[in-house]
């Protein structure tokens, strides 16, 4: 028994919500609105900046601007690529020395988003000018908030809250614009690679140690040919005379 009542209370539940959905729906459907968006005219700006390489630790850049200004770029997402010389590279790719660009093209379009929303129905009461009580098409009744300003029209004819009168059949219209602006980045970044490191030429002369050449040894000068043989033979003749003329006389004797 108490299965069966479990049953017929679900069932129950489920009837009302079902039949206070569809009055809702009925009651809503009476309340027609319509949305558009126009856009105007876009407009972009392109921003360059540009800078040079100073180190990269992990996904940490560091970038000296063409102002001087060092700049942190932390945690670069693994998804970011450069064009650096042709070639795309990404963010552990960068090396200390490369000179990078990055252009950011923004493009902004003004929209105007309107919104129109019209209802029908016969008041059944209202309350200048605060709210106006109307019987829709479905044959309920349904509370509305009147908007500053409001007009409604009347067997063609346009009045306010004041002139609105029961039994009257009336429709209203409220148009709503909301102005947005609608951004988008697009951002580009390329760059060069250092150039190589410089090769020495080829034709550089080689430096050969050579050993000091020796001291030159000093050779005794030559005597001068100022004399002659003719003076000594003279001598020993002379010499040799006397010698004979001793002998002779020491044999006389």
């Amino acid at each position: 028994m108490n299965a069966k009542n479990r049953w017929m209370q679900a069932w129950l539940v489920l009837a009302v919500g079902a039949i206070c959905l569809a009055l809702a729906l009925s009651t809503y459907a009476q309340v027609k609105t319509e949305t558009t968006t126009t856009s105007g005219h876009a407009a972009k700006e392109v921003n360059v900046e540009r800078g040079e390489v100073v180190s990269v630790n992990g996904n940490d850049v560091l970038i000296k601007m063409e102002n001087g200004e060092i700049r942190h770029f932390p945690n670069v997402p693994e998804s970011f690529k450069a064009t650096v010389d042709g070639k795309q590279i990404g963010v552990h790719d960068l090396r200390p020395g490369m000179k990078l660009q990055r252009t950011i093209t923004t493009t902004t379009v003004p929209q105007t988003i309107t919104t129109v929303q019209t209802v029908t129905g016969t008041v059944w009461h209202v309350t200048p000018p605060i709210s106006v009580v109307l019987t829709l098409e479905n044959g309920r009744n349904q509370q509305f908030k009147i908007p500053k300003g409001q007009k409604f029209t009347v067997d063609g004819q346009e009045t306010d809250a004041w002139g609105l009168k029961k039994g009257m059949k009336i429709s209203a219209t409220k148009i709503v614009e909301v102005p947005m602006t609608v951004a988008e980045q697009q951002r580009q970044v390329t760059g060069t690679a250092p150039p190589p490191p410089a090769a020495p030429p080829a034709d550089l002369p080689i430096l050969i140690a050579e050993a000091a050449p020796p001291a030159p040894v000093a050779t005794p000068a030559e005597l001068p040919k100022t004399g002659s043989l003719v003076p000594l033979l003279g001598m020993l003749g002379l010499l040799s005379l006397g010698t004979s003329l001793g002998l002779r006389i020491l044999r006389e004797q």
